[in-house]
């Protein structure tokens, strides 16, 4: 387990009051993917906490405390725990709550959504004139001199594209959206071609964050399931669980 400290104000809303207002919050990464908050408890509003009986334990950890979390008119059941007897001295005096068990997190005064940032984790978008063409069942899907590549830390490239350059009457809305802590909601589509129809293939962000907001209305496609075809060459399909 890593450790490191966020140098921010966070805080966290339930049923309308503030549960959380601290700006004593470590990153704690239990996995390689992201940090969880770990936020002294004198930190969390006093009526907050309510004890549980539930009793865990953890990889790395001693056994949990668990807390049922109240605010406002709600409450949610062992959504909050602490190690009191943890390895890690630094953490046996603060409480991890379940994301999402919680209405609403921020930092600052931004709300941060699906999961803490890593701080660690980079998006750049950058315009490009390059020509990219995207290929599916022999289908030219897209075609384009216009394209904005994002760069996410640990993850492949994506290729965005304007829908005047993209086959939008082989795509159809699907009801599916996902969030990202970086870029914000995304609405998708998927594919149809002569061969078959292709589930959830491409996505696009109406209303992305600030440091995506140039990819704002554009299409990608999971480069995992199509040909793609850059300045002439094809691009390997990189190996990811979107394969």
């Amino acid at each position: 387990m890593r450790v490191e400290p966020t140098g921010k104000r966070v805080r966290a809303v339930l049923g309308g009051e503030v549960i959380v207002d601290s700006d004593d919050v470590l990153y704690v990464w239990e996995s390689p993917w992201y940090p969880q908050y770990y936020i002294p408890v004198s930190d969390v509003a006093a009526r907050a906490l309510v004890p549980s009986t539930t009793q865990k334990r953890a990889p790395s950890q001693e056994a949990a405390t668990y807390f049922s979390v109240r605010g406002g008119d709600k409450e949610a059941a062992d959504a909050a725990w602490q190690y009191a007897d943890s390895p890690i001295p630094d953490l046996r005096a603060r409480i991890r709550f379940e994301w999402t068990a919680i209405d609403a997190w921020f930092e600052e005064d931004e709300e941060v959504f699906v999961h803490p940032r890593d701080p660690g984790t980079r998006v750049q978008v950058l315009s490009s004139s390059r020509h990219v063409r995207v290929e599916l069942d022999g289908v030219t899907v897209a075609d384009s001199q216009r394209p904005v590549f994002l760069y996410e830390t640990h993850l492949p490239r994506r290729t965005y594209l304007p829908k005047l350059d993209i086959r939008m009457d082989l795509l159809t809305p699907v009801t599916t959206t996902t969030m990202c802590p970086y870029k914000g909601t995304a609405e998708y589509w998927s594919v149809q071609t002569p061969s078959a129809v292709h589930a959830d293939l491409a996505w696009s962000y109406a209303a992305p964050y600030q440091e995506s907001a140039s990819i704002a209305g554009l299409i990608a496609f999971y480069d995992e399931r199509v040909d793609l075809v850059i300045d002439g060459r094809r691009t390997p399909r990189p190996e990811t669980r979107f394969s």
